[in-house]
């Protein structure tokens, strides 16, 4: 067994085929099936995602977060935008030490109304590197951005080993700088952050690529990622290969990953497979060949 990632299941979402409808209808057959499926595929958390719910948040929150817990015991991690419907959905959950707050950006109005609720919930708290001017723009701004957010959390009495970074993964269609800038904000983490944890909202890599593809682009971006010491990731669970990764059972497509981005590259030649898929889908991920939805033909 090699490293292990724990994996943030990421399907329960209200932008879902399968729970989308059943979260608006509030019927709980379908999400209780999959909250099922991605506990047995090896989840850690399962994250429910009701996006911004601008209408019905705060009784969508508490709702989804009962139905869950009324058929499965794996942590929660609850996702959305509006602080309204996060406060709710943490006044209702039984588990909320062993929960995950999605997420506390370091903007300030989200800053005040969550941070104060995540204290006293006494959960974990994903801190997502996003600012008021959106997206940080490379690495040393990752790292202001996540020591403003270190103190306001520690000031609240949340001790590092509650918190995980997050520090966004970008689309590969956008170019590989700040997917290689978010690894190396990673490597200063430990430095600006002793015992925090981490994680990415993986599938943000592959967004807007070929359905097919996406797949490709999701593992071998967790292997580059498990270089830095990631501890959790928000997942596809229903991806056995991924959840292989994540379980440290392709230690030797990790290690070879790793060596890549030491600088030794293997010889193509003698690859096939997935190794020879991970091979090339490294180079296109890290900036060395051109993206472009061949990259694996070529």
């Amino acid at each position: 067994m090699g490293q292990v990632v724990l994996a943030i299941a990421e399907s329960i979402n209200i932008m879902g085929n399968r729970s989308g409808g059943a979260m608006k209808a509030r019927i709980p057959g379908p999400v209780q099936e999959m909250a099922r499926e991605e506990t047995a595929a090896g989840a850690s958390y399962l994250d429910l995602n009701i996006g911004p719910a601008r209408k019905d948040g705060t009784e969508l929150m508490p709702w989804i977060v009962e139905t869950m817990e009324a058929c499965i015991d794996t942590p929660l991690c609850l996702d959305t935008t509006n602080t309204n419907a996060m406060t709710a959905g943490f006044k209702v959950i039984k588990n909320k030490k062993a929960a995950i707050m999605n997420s506390i950006s370091a903007q300030p109005e989200r800053m005040e109304k969550l941070i104060p609720v995540a204290a006293e919930a006494g959960c974990n708290v994903i801190a997502l590197l996003w600012g008021p001017d959106g997206m940080p723009r490379d690495s040393n701004e990752r790292a202001s951005m996540s020591v403003e957010l270190l103190m306001a959390l520690n000031d609240a009495g949340i001790p590092n080993e509650r918190i995980l970074f997050d520090p966004i993964g970008t689309p590969i269609t956008l170019g590989s700088d700040q997917i290689m800038s978010g690894l190396d904000f990673m490597e200063m983490l430990k430095e600006i952050a002793p015992g925090a944890g981490s994680t990415v909202g993986l599938s943000n890599v592959s967004n807007g690529v070929a359905e097919h593809l996406r797949k490709h682009l999701d593992r071998t971006y967790l292997i580059m990622l498990m270089k830095t010491g990631i501890t959790t990731a928000i997942v596809n669970s229903y991806d056995k290969e991924l959840m292989a990764i994540c379980n440290g059972q392709r230690q030797s497509d990790v290690d070879m990953v790793h060596a890549m981005m030491d600088g030794n590259n293997p010889d193509p030649s003698t690859l096939s497979g997935v190794t020879l898929e991970h091979y090339k889908t490294y180079k296109a991920l890290s900036g060395q060949t051109i993206f472009s939805e061949s990259w694996l033909e070529l």
